[in-house]
């Protein structure tokens, strides 16, 4: 348990003088998730698991009533709800003891193992769909920062330090990284004040303990009869067990893009492929090549094509039927789309494609699991960390991919002596 240590203390303390006590639930830490929330009694199903009062909540609203408010007020054009968050943690960190939500802030973690936090060796170890999308969110977050440049320098009046050094890419990027992975879900009125951008964030102290687990199934939302943020539990919760929450049916690689970690044995675990991928298995003497991919494009079937633990998605057996029809089967394509079947040779031809492809994705598997392994060799404790959430996704990946070899092995027929041959020469 960590409810003695003195940060965990003080928090329950300034929760109480809000108005909120919790009777069920402890902090304490787990080997497996780290810090999380016990049960000190049974939970039974469909009881209210936490009910955090509206003023426990930080917000753009709580933002904007703040010491901070008449300086997001007068600046043109209006600031985004992220930034207005964002700038408001820096200054409350900066501030100490003397900030209001102190004891909340001193809980938060002191960084994160989210892909901006990531260097460019760890980066490359990321598989190449979720490499590209963490790139993306790098390029984003760097790009909000600097937006923000100016409207941090209105600031300097609050502060006697300059602000060029409280509210540096490293403040930020702590600070972009707490909202974007401990805020809960909240509409709010859009404010005046603020830019167009949906305004649905809400900071939850001691509710932003609970950890993620797929399996779990519970009910979340702000009840505006209570004006509380509530947390109902579908199955309950057994005594001196963690109580866990469901973030949504995310897969690992959105997990670890969204909120730097990954679930064990993930029930929505899949491998992506990406165009890239998918090109080992093309033949590129097929005239009708670019017109297959160009109509696949526009029916939107060259996204999302997967490998699970069922084996082959059915979007990526259908796209690999596609590629293989004849060019006199152009008047099918249509057709198949939509589930048609296809010969009992073209079958087993997109079976064997699949495993080329899922042989890849083992052997890319396996050299970026090697690579890690090097990198961890004299690495300081944040970079241990970061390195262990990929090395996370990577094997869970590895598990997935055994599981559709194993599949794809018993779809596929006992091949005769003499059409080994045939295959091995499609598989070069």
């Amino acid at each position: 348990t960590l409810s003695h240590e003195a940060p965990f203390v003080e928090l329950r303390k300034w929760l109480k003088k809000k108005g909120y006590s919790s009777r069920s639930l402890i902090p304490a830490s787990f080997s497996d998730t780290g810090r999380g929330l016990m049960a000190i009694k049974p939970i039974k199903a469909n009881e209210l698991v936490i009910s955090l009062p509206e003023r426990c909540l930080l917000t753009t609203s709580t933002v904007l009533k703040s010491y901070m408010g008449d300086y997001i007020k007068r600046w043109q054009p209006p600031i985004s709800p992220l930034v207005a968050l964002c700038s408001f943690l820096i200054a409350e960190r900066h501030y100490g003891d003397a900030s209001e939500w102190s004891p909340y802030i001193k809980v938060l973690p002191k960084s994160y193992t989210c892909p901006v936090y990531f260097s460019d060796d760890i980066m490359d170890l990321l598989p190449h769909d979720v490499r590209k999308k963490a790139a993306d969110q790098r390029e984003q977050f760097q790009e909000l920062y600097s937006s923000s440049q100016s409207f941090f320098l209105s600031l300097q009046p609050l502060f006697s330090h300059p602000v060029e050094g409280l509210f540096t890419q490293d403040a930020f990027r702590w600070a972009w990284c707490s909202v974007n992975t401990r805020t809960v879900y909240m509409e709010h009125v859009q404010s005046d004040f603020l830019s167009r951008e949906k305004d649905v964030f809400a900071l939850a102290p001691y509710l932003d303990l609970l950890n993620h687990c797929p399996k779990v199934q519970v009910e979340a939302g702000f009840n505006k009869l209570t004006r509380c943020y509530e947390i109902r539990s579908i199955q309950g919760c057994r005594k001196f067990q963690q109580a866990f929450i469901c973030y949504g049916p995310h897969d690992n690689q959105r997990l670890l893009l969204e909120y730097g970690f990954v679930a064990p044995g993930n029930l929505h675990s899949v491998v992506y492929i990406d165009l890239g991928t998918l090109k080992l298995c093309l033949n590129e003497g097929d005239r009708q090549l670019h017109q297959k991919l160009l109509f696949l494009k526009d029916n939107d079937f060259l996204r999302n094509l997967t490998f699970g633990v069922d084996g082959p998605s059915w979007r990526l057996m259908t796209v690999l039927k596609l590629l293989s029809l004849k060019p006199e089967q152009y008047a099918s394509w249509k057709s198949v789309l939509l589930g048609a079947a296809v010969s009992q040779d073209t079958e087993e031809c997109c079976l064997h494609k699949a495993k080329i492809l899922c042989q890849h994705l083992r052997d890319d598997n396996t050299n970026a699991l090697e690579r890690l392994a090097q990198l961890k060799d004299g690495a300081d404790q944040a970079r241990l960390e970061q390195l262990g959430v990929v090395e996370g996704l990577r094997r869970e990946e590895r598990a997935v991919l055994e599981r559709s070899k194993e599949v794809l092995q018993s779809l596929l027929p006992q091949l005769l002596p003499w059409q080994h041959d045939g295959i091995r020469n499609m598989e070069r």
